[in-house]
């Protein structure tokens, strides 16, 4: 019984030696965040299209902490550009010539009697808005989906459409004439939506 007692005590013991150890280890090697990654990651749209180049909103903001240009997030539109300007203190430019300032917000469908379940379109997505399971037909969730065109490409059967989001009364936002004003409240997102019961 000795022999038991002695071996849950030496282990004890070696437990808070090496807690101890990993503990003073985090705090004496922390390595700190940048806080403008933060900043900057705040001020993107967190669609995680992949639209600038990157996987997803955080590296791109990561990438513009270390000097890449402010004018490839196509959902940001000129808003964002200007917004990151003021932040990093940079000169407000286009959006880039490869993507169109105005795009229309488009969303993934999936021709159900078509799809073959291969799961290649869910792995792709970036916010999960698509469900099905192997070798069950897939669907997308409308209200979850960005329109990053991210799952068309994988598709072996072509069955992804991205076709363009309806204008209804619960996603009709008025746009309200470009002033100094609404420049400052669209900065600060506080855009002036009209909100209309249904």
């Amino acid at each position: 019984m000795s022999t038991i007692i002695i071996a849950v005590t030496v282990l004890l013991g070696l437990a808070i030696i090496f807690g101890l150890i990993l503990g003073f280890s985090s705090i004496k090697f922390h390595v700190a965040g940048n806080p403008i990654v933060e900043q900057i990651d705040e001020l993107l749209p967190q669609t995680q299209c992949g639209q600038c180049g990157h996987p997803g909103c955080r590296p791109y903001a990561e990438s513009i902490a270390n000097g890449e240009a402010i004018n490839k997030c196509p959902p940001g539109g000129q808003t964002t550009i200007e917004a990151l300007a003021n932040l990093l203190d940079l000169e407000i430019l286009e959006l880039d010539g490869d993507h169109d300032e105005n795009p229309v917000k488009t969303v993934a469908y999936i021709r159900e009697d078509e799809c073959i379940g291969c799961t290649k379109c869910i792995t792709a997505c970036p916010v999960d808005a698509i469900l099905g399971a192997a070798k069950q037909m897939h669907t997308v969730i409308i209200d979850e989906c960005t329109g990053c065109d991210l799952c068309v490409a994988p598709c072996p059967v072509d069955c992804i459409d991205m076709l363009p989001l309806a204008v209804n009364i619960n996603s009709w936002k008025w746009q309200a004439p470009e002033t100094t004003f609404t420049k400052q409240l669209i900065a600060t997102d506080k855009r002036p939506v009209v909100e209309l019961d249904s």
